[in-house]
This record gives structure tokens, C-alpha cells and sequence, in this order.
């Protein structure tokens, strides 16, 4: 989840420092540019919550995993 956490951070960071370089070079309109960083930050923020429905699945799935192996050692040991 540690890898998680970093990607999302660095996607955060990566976000605001790509808006801040588009309005200082944009070469058309206040309103126009707003609409396109707009567009892209609900592109950004679409990836984002499905790359975390998707870490969150994988964990699940790590976890049930690691869950099944654990009750199987548990029900050796006792025999």
C-alpha cells in the first residue's frame, strides 16, 4: 500500500506542477485554459480513483490469498 500512497503523491505533485507550467506558457485565453486544465484534472482524477479501486482490489486479493495459506498452516498444526 506504501507504493500506493507514493504514486498518488507524486501524482498530486505532478498534477500542480504541470497546471502552473500550462498557465504560465499558455498561449490563449484565461477562459479557454481554465477549461482545459479543468478537463484534464477530471481526466487526472478518473485515473487516479481507479488506479486506487485497483490497488484496493489487489489488496484484497493479496490479502484472501495470505488468509488461505495461513488457515491451511493453522489446520496442518493441528492436525
Amino acid at each position: 500500500m506504501a507504493k500506493a500512497s507514493g504514486f498518488f503523491a507524486g501524482l498530486i505533485i505532478g498534477a500542480l506542477i504541470g497546471a502552473g507550467i500550462a498557465l504560465l506558457y499558455a498561449p490563449q485565453p484565461g477562459e479557454k485554459t481554465r477549461e482545459q486544465l479543468r478537463s484534464r484534472l477530471v481526466g487526472l482524477t478518473e485515473r487516479a480513483r481507479d488506479t486506487f479501486r485497483q490497488a484496493i482490489e489487489e489488496g484484497k486479493a493479496a490479502a484472501a490469498a495470505r488468509k488461505a495459506e495461513l488457515e491451511s498452516k493453522l489446520k496442518e498444526k493441528r492436525g
